[in-house]
């Protein structure tokens, strides 16, 4: 009986791969929702006038977290969060979240490391606002938390953005 040697199978990484229609539609949220993350940090930063006010920007000293904390107090977790208001520490890591999330996301580099980071974030926000006003537990930052996780598990960096680097595809923690 003859064997018959077949070649070996080669499989394409996902990174270059042929793009289709839902990698771009990834790609694009991956953005947005990074743009999102980089806007709230460059305006709570410079005061810009959309959410943050020039005198209360965190270059004027400013505190980036005393708005939105101290406005939950009356909120079921609102004492935990009105005590967190304006403590430096908490200041600087939640502009550091903005600031990486962000960036990861617009840039597609560290997506998986802001898939787990930007839900963290994102379901404290949410905490701080129960009960929430409109739905007893769905807003916009659990849809958001829950895109994140998609746009890790899609690869989203690797359409329309830096995944595709060399150092990115050696190390898969920059994905």
């Amino acid at each position: 009986m003859a064997t018959t040697l077949h070649p070996p199978v080669l499989h394409t990484p996902a990174a270059t791969a042929a793009r289709h229609p839902v990698d771009y539609v990834w790609a694009v949220a991956r953005i947005a929702i990074g743009w999102i993350f980089l806007w709230a940090f460059l305006d709570k930063t410079f005061g810009w006038g959309f959410a943050t006010p020039a005198n209360k920007a965190w270059i004027a000293g400013g505190s980036p977290t005393t708005g939105f904390l101290k406005g939950t107090g009356d909120n079921a977790l609102g004492g935990f969060f009105s005590a967190l208001a304006g403590q430096a520490w908490v200041d600087w890591l939640f502009m550091l979240g903005l600031l990486g999330i962000g960036a990861a996301l617009v840039l597609g580099v560290g997506t998986r490391i802001a898939a787990v980071a930007g839900p963290l974030m994102l379901a404290l926000m949410w905490a701080a606002e129960l009960p929430l006003a409109n739905n007893p537990f769905m807003d916009e930052h659990i849809v958001y938390a829950v895109v994140l996780v998609g746009l890790a598990m899609a690869n989203a960096g690797a359409t329309l953005g830096l995944g595709n680097l060399e150092i990115v595809k050696r190390n898969p923690y920059l994905r």
